[in-house]
């Protein structure tokens, strides 16, 4: 559990391979995050990037006492979403939706992706652009649009904290070369982050580092993706 700082915000950090997923060897090699978030009051919560595990996931809501009454993707990649992955097939949100019906939020850009990608239908997505809101009980959660890793990829903000999917890690950022990928709208995206406030907290979609949180201003300075002084420099080292 990650210290709240706002007594209704509830937010979990869960570890694949260690909180859940325990015996899955691919949860382990990818360390995917899963975030929890929701209003302690209304108890209602939503989960970020569901996969590997649902049905534990969920168990750890209930566990909780919590309601959950939605999925946000931060993009369509199966350690994010289930789908098909070097040869395994990974749970995510269509097992999810088996379970538990709920609306999964996802960017307008990556719809296509995600219906391809976990065989969802298209009518239990609900597409969003950056800027939109949604409340959680009492608690909001902003959507950030953040292309370059894939073409909807979305963070979002609650309280002093991002949830920062793949777009960006404590050292590094997500790969720029794979299907949908865009370096140039990935430095752009990176740009976006760099301006929020130094003291929010970032919540990468991987445990890549040692630490599983840092803030901002430390991304900042250690970070070398944001080494580069501009567009051009940073094209040349990090685009591939």
């Amino acid at each position: 559990m990650i210290s709240a700082g706002n007594e209704r915000l509830y937010f979990r950090q869960l570890l694949s391979g260690r909180d859940f997923a325990g015996h899955d060897q691919l949860a382990q090699q990818m360390v995917n995050f899963v975030y929890l978030i929701g209003d302690r009051q209304t108890r209602e919560c939503v989960v970020v990037d569901p996969a590997y595990a649902v049905g534990e996931i969920m168990q750890i809501v209930d566990d909780d006492e919590m309601r959950l009454t939605g999925v946000l993707a931060t993009h369509y990649h199966p350690d994010h979403v289930g789908g098909s992955m070097m040869g395994m097939n990974i749970e995510g949100v269509a097992a999810l939706l088996e379970k538990r019906h709920v609306p999964i939020h996802i960017n307008k850009h990556e719809t296509k992706w995600v219906v391809r990608t976990t065989g969802v239908d298209e009518k239990d997505l609900i597409q969003h652009q950056g800027g939109d809101k949604i409340s959680v009980g009492e608690i909001d959660i902003t959507f950030v649009h953040t292309p370059g890793h894939t073409p909807g990829s979305q963070c979002f903000r609650v309280a002093n904290r991002l949830v920062a999917g793949d777009t960006l890690f404590l050292e590094g950022c997500g790969r720029t070369d794979l299907p949908g990928s865009d370096p140039a709208l990935m430095y752009e995206s990176l740009q976006t982050l760099a301006a929020m406030p130094h003291q929010t907290i970032v919540c990468p979609g991987h445990q890549y580092s040692a630490a599983p949180t840092a803030s901002l201003e430390t991304v900042l300075e250690t970070n070398p993706v944001f080494t580069p002084t501009d567009r051009r420099q940073w094209l040349e080292w990090f685009a591939r």
